[in-house]
């Protein structure tokens, strides 16, 4: 598993944009599957885009599609781009990693998983906030 660490959250208005970053420390991101989850207050985390380790293929929530866009360097940082941003983005955002072993799984059937199941093949990192205001 690895150490995952994201950064880019903060405070914007609605309509705004941020970036958001995951990184590890070591230069192997590239061969996991990864993926932004949302957590909004009081209710459980979510799947909002996933991209593939193997075909680079990417998966989003409806609720996201057109203002969020992922991608990866390859090296050790995944981006999490989120444009036109609305008070219902509010939230933690996790990013988290699919052991290797798991590159069958679709960027549609991580982003899917619960995080307990997630958990178990993957690891998680300790999230950022971003808070739109209206």
């Amino acid at each position: 598993q690895l150490q995952l660490e994201e950064s880019g959250g903060g405070l914007v208005q609605s309509g705004g944009s941020l970036r958001l970053s995951c990184a590890t420390s070591k230069f192997v991101l590239g061969y996991y599957h990864v993926g932004w989850f949302h957590q909004a207050p009081g209710k459980e985390r979510e799947g909002v885009s996933c991209i593939s380790s193997t075909d680079g293929s990417t998966f989003y929530a409806d609720s996201v599609k057109g203002r969020f866009t992922i991608s990866r360097d390859n090296t050790n940082t995944v981006y999490l781009q989120m444009n036109d941003l609305k008070p219902e983005d509010t939230g933690i955002y996790y990013c988290a990693e699919l052991a290797p072993w798991k590159r069958s799984t679709t960027p549609q059937e991580m982003c899917s998983m619960s995080p307990e199941d997630l958990s178990d093949v993957g690891s998680w990192g300790q999230g950022t906030q971003v808070t739109v205001s209206s």
